[in-house]
């Protein structure tokens, strides 16, 4: 578990539509431009190495910043290879939401926030639980949307998959809108998350506008 001590009042943030980050998840991520090469290279300084990632927002009222949801997620670097022409390949590992305040200014060529940790408590903790899972019924309703969309994956991996595993690694990987993502991501509960998971899905199955599926 990471201590308190290693979620900082600023953070840099990494906007980017559509990537969801959840807590005690993995998101790879390809970093190429010079603003986000900067980023990492100042956050693998720090004993934390933490990068938050948010969604940008484009409705009105809605912003803590320009452009930016109030919450977002952030990871810590657990990975990382350079390519031979420079770009960087990241694995974040998923510690804690985020409530985002204000950006702060500065002399980064990349975006940085004041957040608060406050209300995201049980992200730091053990695994959370979906009592009231009803799995066959979901993995039946999954089966028919991958055979709609034609589009194929590991069962076996699916099937064995622990709850939060499997309900957290298809709300990051399916391909819902940015919206849709920033929903799951504000779920209070994995329960509250896998029955968004299950409306979205449904919505899909019934001609809904979700795109082509796995990023």
């Amino acid at each position: 578990m990471t201590k308190n001590l290693d979620l900082p009042e600023i953070i840099p943030v990494f906007p980017l539509p559509g990537a969801l980050l959840l807590p005690r998840s993995r998101l790879p991520l390809h970093l190429f431009e010079p603003r986000y090469l900067a980023m990492l290279e100042d956050a693998l300084k720090t004993p934390s190495r933490l990068i938050g990632m948010v969604q940008p927002n484009r409705i009105p009222g809605r912003d803590a910043g320009p452009g930016l949801h109030t919450i977002g997620c952030v990871g810590r670097v657990t990975q990382f290879s350079e390519t031979e022409d420079g770009r960087y390949m990241i694995t974040l590992t998923g510690k804690s939401r985020f409530r985002l305040l204000e950006e702060v200014e500065g002399f980064t060529p990349y975006r940085r926030a004041k957040v608060s940790w406050a209300g995201f408590e049980r992200d730091m903790g053990p695994e959370d639980a979906d009592p009231h899972f009803d799995r066959t019924a979901f993995m039946n309703l999954l089966s028919r949307y991958f055979s709609a969309r034609e589009l194929e994956t590991d069962w076996q991996s699916l099937k064995e998959a622990e709850d939060e595993l499997l309900i957290n690694s298809l709300s990051m990987l399916l391909g819902f809108e940015p919206e849709d993502k920033q929903a799951l991501l504000e779920a209070p509960s994995l329960s509250t998350r896998r029955e968004t998971l299950v409306t979205l899905i449904e919505y899909a199955l019934r001609g809904g506008d979700s795109e082509d599926i796995m990023q």
